[in-house]
């Protein structure tokens, strides 16, 4: 799927309503952007938190979702130094930040992730995220802006309670809810049917919707993606790259095993 408007990747993509799309962990093959997009994603979620992958990695992926209609997305690890404006420098059409807790952080990866007047955003430009563009600086800066995506993480008790402070700051686009690092933070780890944490949830989902902007959730498989739909949540990665080939594989496995089995018993 080449990409005729550029534009239409990010803003209008949330516009429509609702993003799909995968998080990326161990595949970082230059045929990975063309295969999730010729699936139908949205989004690919390229992951610097946990996977230890640096910016030369992403620089390729991103070269790689160019001219596709998908919109490449990278969680960055810190928001120390200038990570967010490298990710976004690289090709990134958005960031998504772990452990927001409050008003004045989110307010913080605003002006990290635009460009004047929204924000304070570093000028680079003739570069990746412009397609290396000649054009006016201050044409540049406008698209950039257009396309930008922040998605603030909600996994901490002090995150979900200042969640509707957070989700009305100008700026951010999607509330995530990290449901392992929220439930540790609760003191329910990993107790995802516990009341405390189903209220957590309706919570999120609730200031999301009040202020016009997505609820994120990443759903291993399609009965989670179906709960969490019906939470509310209209951003939802289907899953991790390698999960879901370690799933289909163990699948396609079991059955060939199955097969065997039945010559045995014949």
């Amino acid at each position: 799927m080449v990409l005729e408007n550029k534009k239409s990747v990010t803003k209008t993509k949330v516009a429509k309503g609702h993003l799909s799309g995968m998080l990326v962990f161990e595949f970082f093959s230059t045929g990975m952007p063309m295969i999730a997009a010729s699936a139908g994603a949205d989004f690919l979620m390229y992951d610097m938190e946990h996977t230890g992958i640096g910016f030369e990695t992403l620089k390729n992926q991103m070269a790689a979702c160019r001219g596709l209609d998908i919109a490449p997305f990278v969680r960055v690890p810190t928001v120390e130094g200038n990570t967010i404006g490298q990710a976004l420098d690289i090709g990134a059409h958005g960031v998504m930040i772990p452990m927001i807790e409050s008003a004045d952080q989110a307010r913080d990866l605003v002006k990290r992730a635009y460009y004047p007047p929204i924000g304070k955003r570093g000028t680079a430009f003739g570069v990746a995220h412009d397609d290396y563009s000649d054009r006016a600086p201050a044409a540049i800066m406008a698209d950039a802006n257009e396309k930008t995506i922040l998605i603030a993480m909600i996994e901490t008790a002090e995150g979900l309670k200042n969640v509707d402070e957070i989700a009305a700051v100008e700026g951010i686009d999607v509330l995530w809810l990290g449901h392992f690092d929220l439930t540790s933070s609760m003191g329910i780890p990993g107790q995802l049917d516990h009341p405390d944490y189903l209220a957590a949830v309706s919570r999120i989902v609730s200031a999301a919707n009040k202020n016009g902007k997505l609820s994120g959730f990443m759903a291993v498989n399609k009965a989670i993606a179906e709960e969490y739909w019906g939470h509310g949540f209209r951003m939802i990665a289907y899953g991790i790259d390698h999960i879901l080939l370690k799933a289909e594989l163990n699948s396609g496995i079991n059955f060939i095993n199955s097969l065997s089995n039945k010559n045995v018993e014949n």
